[in-house]
């Protein structure tokens, strides 16, 4: 309240001391609208789930942070208005080239709206933060450029896309990559083949006697097959080979830069994998065997087709030779 010190006028001074007080109400209504609208942008601010800054880019210093900060990013606010480099040492270090690229494009593009990496929280949690900013205002000549941006959480999001992404390449049971995406990333190992001149080759498994299991041991058990078959694909190949359940007990692989020995060498190794494993059942222990076809890019007009049709040939051939062996072609 604005403390009223005038002393009571005299008659001739009525009209100028009416207008003084009248200054004086209206200052202090503007001084409470003020403090109303600062009370308003408080809350507000309180409440919006994101982020809002404002960053000056000549001296590198934060401006303004929102409440949100706190919340999302879990370091303290005061600690990042004194250094911008706290928001700096919380993304991940896979992010940060791209996080200060996409940061100084805004110098040249006005605005960058697509802006997606991750944060790491002071107790390891890995948030996805969509971060879009833009210039406040086109400077003049000597004026600071301030850039502004909301940064939002999404989390949420980037796990719920993963999820779609797992459920639409992935075999439910084995966990290894399903006959769509499996073929799909072998027909893009084959084009770089082609296009870089690199070896490459095709295999074919399929368990023998699988059925035989199934009646045997019942199928969860020869569910517990399927599923150790794709563990020992994954122990058995190398960093950057494809492996995948193409049908009910026929899994292949893709080997990208491998000679027709190296791939060999794998597969035989991925033999002696499955010949050690063990299962048992109501007090009866039983192993598996595999059938193999294994072929390699030879022919300028071969395709990702001709390679199946050549494995999966020389895998029943493997069948029709005995089982439990690898046939190359």
């Amino acid at each position: 309240m604005v403390k009223n010190n005038l002393k009571d006028p005299s008659p001739s001074q009525w009209p100028e001391a009416a207008q003084t007080l009248m200054a004086l109400m209206h200052a202090e209504g503007e001084v409470a609208r003020l403090n109303e609208r600062e009370q308003l942008f408080s809350t507000l601010m309180v409440s919006v789930n994101a982020v809002l800054w404002a960053f000056d880019w000549e001296t590198r210093q934060v401006l303004y942070v929102s409440p949100a900060y706190e919340r999302i990013v879990g370091r303290s606010a005061d600690l990042l208005l004194a250094d911008s480099n706290q928001w700096r040492d919380s993304i991940h270090p896979d992010d940060l080239d791209y996080a200060e690229r996409s940061l100084a494009d805004v110098l040249v593009k006005g605005a960058v709206e697509d802006r997606e990496y991750r944060i790491v929280a002071p107790d390891g949690q890995v948030r996805w933060i969509s971060d879009k900013c833009f210039i406040n205002r086109q400077p003049e000549p000597g004026q600071p450029v301030i850039i502004v941006g909301i940064a939002e959480d999404i989390t949420d999001k980037k796990q719920m896309e993963a999820e779609l992404h797992r459920l639409a390449t992935t075999d439910d049971l084995t966990q290894s990559s399903n006959r769509r995406h499996f073929f799909e990333c072998a027909h893009r190992a084959f084009e770089h083949a082609r296009q870089q001149g690199e070896p490459l080759s095709f295999l074919m498994l399929d368990i023998d006697d699988f059925k035989t299991i199934n009646d045997t041991y019942g199928h969860q058990q020869g569910d517990n097959v399927l599923q150790r078959i794709a563990e020992s694909g994954r122990a058995a190949l190398r960093r950057g080979d494809l492996f995948g359940r193409i049908g009910g007990e026929e899994f292949a692989a893709v080997f990208p830069g491998c000679t027709p020995q190296m791939a060999l060498h794998v597969a035989e190794r991925l033999q002696r994998e499955i010949q050690g494993l063990s299962f048992s059942h109501e007090g009866q222990t039983f192993g598996i065997t595999v059938s193999q076809g294994l072929t390699s890019l030879i022919a300028e007009d071969e395709n990702v087709e001709s390679l199946f049709a050549r494995a999966d040939a020389a895998m029943y051939q493997a069948k029709h030779e005995g089982k439990n062996r690898i046939v190359t072609a």
